[in-house]
């Protein structure tokens, strides 16, 4: 956005149409992006509520936001419809600071009305948006290499949103018009989870695992941010080498980037074909003796099958509760997901939560198996 205005500035307004638009374009793209980023942001790091903001008229405010930048847009190309009203580069200079300002509104408001389950999906909207920036300023620059990578940037990012929409049981454009088209979410009581919630120790841990033929390790945020791929990947070694059929299964949007976690167990050499995604390994949970869940909370909710009222229902997920035996490791009890809701697999029966740094415990679960 600074670079395209920085340009305008430089050359002094003297540009075609093309050049213009793409100045307009660039500016208007990277502001959305800029304010949606740091929404996006705050959301993910629990610095503001995950829940989705339902302003009223909340379409009809995106609308009109959409309909002053194309008014703006207008006059930027052709200044001579505000003749009456100042000069030429008066307009295209408040044309320029309007659509500074009220795109940045249009992207705080759209990632401000899409909850915290979606954040995932948001960052890479996000992210297509930035390359469709940085290819408008390519054209604008006359850098061919610019617009290409820009290109690249947006249709890689706009094809990876498709795929997560699909895998999330989402509607694209109404994630991508932040929410357009959707009820106002519940504001009812939330559903009253029974049971109680029952801890375990690594030595409890460690005797389930000996006792187990079949294990799957679930592993999600909270393990990406102890940094304790390493660990796990020599827990998965050793079971291995003792005759275990030890499996990984993946959410689709596990960790707060796509494909984060699949970098990260690479990252500790984890064999690729005992990494799954969710698809090739939902149905193999219900022939599972243990379930390790390693810092993951919504993408293993049963909530999402089980509570219509709750903000991630529809969203497909790891049937994890369909095994034998779960332990949850969790830093402590209190601690919820991107959509700030608690997670009701925790009181379930066959469910125990680990509490601790998911590095810590990991380690000491390594040290206990070797």
């Amino acid at each position: 956005m600074a670079g395209a205005a920085g340009e305008y500035f430089t050359t002094g307004g003297l540009m075609d149409a093309g050049t213009l638009s793409a100045v307009y374009l660039a500016t208007f793209i990277g502001g959305i992006t800029a304010t949606g980023s740091g929404i996006a942001f705050a959301k993910l790091s629990a610095m503001m509520s995950s829940k989705a903001l339902n302003l009223p008229g909340r379409d009809a405010l995106n609308l009109a936001m959409l309909t002053i930048c194309g008014i703006g847009l207008a006059a930027f190309i052709n200044p001579a419809l505000g003749a009456a009203f100042a000069g030429t580069e008066t307009i295209r200079l408040a044309s320029l600071g309007l659509v500074s300002v009220v795109s940045g509104l249009l992207g705080l408001h759209l990632t401000a009305s899409i909850g915290g389950a979606d954040m995932p999906v948001v960052i890479t909207i996000l992210n297509s948006y930035s390359g469709w920036a940085l290819c408008a300023e390519g054209f604008l620059l006359s850098n061919p290499l610019l617009a290409q990578v820009g290109a690249l940037i947006g249709f890689s990012g706009a094809i990876l949103t498709w795929i997560m929409c699909e895998a999330m049981g989402r509607d694209v454009v109404s994630v991508i018009l932040g929410g357009a088209g959707t009820d106002a979410p519940v504001t009812g009581e939330a559903k009253v989870i029974e049971g109680e919630i029952t801890t375990a120790d690594v030595g409890n841990v460690v005797e389930a695992l000996n006792d187990a033929q079949n294990i799957i390790i679930v592993p999600g945020y909270g393990l990406a941010v102890a940094q304790a791929q390493f660990a796990i990947a020599e827990i998965a070694k050793k079971l291995k080498a003792d005759g275990k059929n030890i499996r990984f299964g993946i959410h689709p949007v596990a960790g707060r980037m796509p494909g984060q976690l699949n970098v990260l167990l690479a990252e500790a050499s984890v064999p690729y074909d005992i990494v799954l995604e969710m698809d090739e390994i939902n149905d193999d949970f219900e022939d599972t003796d243990v379930v390790l869940v390693i810092g993951a909370s919504d993408t293993v909710s049963s909530a999402a099958e089980d509570d219509p009222d709750c903000s991630i229902y529809g969203m497909p997920v790891l049937r994890v509760w369909n095994s034998k035996k779960v332990f949850v490791f969790k830093r402590t009890i209190g601690n919820t997901g991107y959509t700030g809701m608690e997670n009701p697999i925790l009181y379930k029966d066959a469910t125990d939560v680990v509490l601790g740094d998911a590095k810590n415990t990991c380690d000491a679960l390594r040290s206990a198996l070797m």
